[in-house]
């Protein structure tokens, strides 16, 4: 976790400043287990997050926090109002 968050927080700043596609990036960790880290990811649309997955720097935190993560779920939701 001490590695992992503080490059988490940088990867969530830097999608919200230069992605205009990327609505809300929210890093939550839970009160009980402070290795259980929750993201909540608000995009545009579908193509937004495509492309937010192919920016230089989500593949720079993606390789530098592979060793980090024990498992990774992700789900997408649609909203409905």
């Amino acid at each position: 976790v001490g590695q992992f968050l503080p490059l988490m927080l940088e990867n969530a700043a830097t999608s919200m400043a230069q992605e205009s596609g990327c609505l809300v990036f929210d890093v939550c960790q839970a009160r009980d287990d402070e290795a259980h880290i929750f993201l909540y990811e608000v995009y545009r649309d579908e193509a937004a997050f495509q492309s937010h997955l192919k920016t230089e720097h989500f593949l720079k935190f993606d390789r530098e926090t592979a060793s980090d993560i024990l498992s990774k779920t992700v789900r997408i939701f649609a909203r409905l109002s």
